[in-house]
């Protein structure tokens, strides 16, 4: 009866942690870039149940031991193991605003290939976003909102002098005579990137995947938009839907979790009496 009330636990426990990566994405549906999370369930090893007489374990080798009495298996209840972003593109959103710039994936080859805006974080350190709503700082650079400096095809912060320039379509930056191409990097593996906060990621996988220079891959096309901002592809009403089925498994684990309490009261106090 104690293993029931554990599989019941672990229902609740997944179906909460999932309530949560629901409620995140539905609450980042606004930022623009924004990729959403995606839980994976797994089911915990089923145990093969036995009589408790079954005292011999059989082997392949030995033919003449006892058949054990095998009363069926059972699964002990399930996981998040894990959750993963999606990289699908989203829909654009035109803003009209000079500084904002949406990065349209155009051949992306690999099933989890990514294409990512470089950005250069307080600690120096590269990092990637999708979210192109940017500015320019009091020194005349173009940053994220959070102030981290966009970089370019060599890993250089850009000097836009202000907030007069234009992009090109093949991501070029036109500002005081001189044509800076955007850092645009592509990873053959996008599901090791980790998210940072503010729809910022930093990468945690093999050394060979890693993102490297989009331009420099064979295959890899994009574009950009000046004045358009990626939307998230986080689908508000998926997300509800799923977030009323998780509620309602969270209900029902809770339902048998309570039966098992009744009965465990009732064999303590009643069965188990002695007069």
């Amino acid at each position: 009866m104690l293993r029931g009330y554990y599989t019941a636990a672990s229902g609740m426990l997944a179906q909460q942690r999932r309530q949560q990566v629901l409620n995140n994405n539905l609450s980042n549906m606004s930022t623009p870039g924004y990729k959403q999370d995606q839980g994976s369930m797994r089911a915990f090893p089923e145990m093969l149940i036995e009589r408790m007489e079954s005292k011999d374990l059989p082997t392949k080798n030995n033919l003449n031991l006892p058949v054990r009495s095998e009363v069926g298996s059972m699964n002990t209840g399930v996981y998040m193991q894990e959750t993963k972003p999606e990289f699908e593109q989203a829909a654009l959103r035109e803003t009209g605003i000079g500084t904002d710039i949406a990065l349209l994936n155009g051949n992306v080859p690999g099933e989890n290939g990514g294409l990512f805006f470089t950005i250069q974080n307080e600690d120096g350190e590269a990092r990637y976003t999708r979210n192109g709503n940017f500015t320019v700082d009091g020194e005349g650079f173009l940053t994220t909102k959070q102030g981290s400096y966009v970089l370019d095809q060599g890993g250089d912060p850009i000097q836009t002098g202000g907030v007069e320039f234009d992009v090109t379509e093949e991501g070029i930056l036109e500002a005081n005579g001189q044509a800076i191409p955007l850092g645009i990097s592509y990873t053959n593996d996008a599901t090791q990137m980790v998210k940072e906060g503010n729809a910022n990621f930093s990468f945690n996988g093999e050394e060979g995947q890693a993102p490297v220079n989009a331009r420099n891959v064979a295959g890899v096309t994009f574009n950009t938009r000046q004045g358009s901002l990626e939307r998230s592809n986080v689908d508000p009403a998926k997300t509800m839907t799923e977030m009323m089925s998780s509620y309602r498994l969270f209900e029902t684990n809770q339902k048998v979790l309570k039966a098992y309490d009744r009965s465990m009261d009732k064999a303590v106090n009643e069965i188990g009496r002695v007069r």
